[in-house]
């Protein structure tokens, strides 16, 4: 195989494995939890913005992260519901 061929094949490959991940954090054993995310580590949109990575404060209630089922509502500040 020439390095051409193998770098091509392992950008094709690392394509898959983005994927797969991007699916598997939709799945349901996961939960949104709000008021944890630090400043643009949030997953997804939220209140004022339409993107992940764009929260703008630590711990917004407003900002979630999807984490296993049960873990939420462990952590100090976590919420399952979006606050005002």
């Amino acid at each position: 195989m020439t390095s051409k061929t193998a770098i091509l094949a392992a950008a094709v490959s690392s394509l898959f494995v983005l994927t797969t991940t991007a699916f598997a954090a939709d799945d349901s054993n996961s939960e949104k939890c709000y008021g944890v995310a630090k400043a643009g580590k949030n997953d997804c949109a939220g209140a004022a913005h339409a993107c992940a990575g764009q929260g703008t404060k630590d711990k917004s209630a407003k900002e979630f992260i999807k984490l296993p089922k049960g873990t939420c509502e462990r952590i100090m500040g976590g919420s399952l519901t979006p606050g005002k």
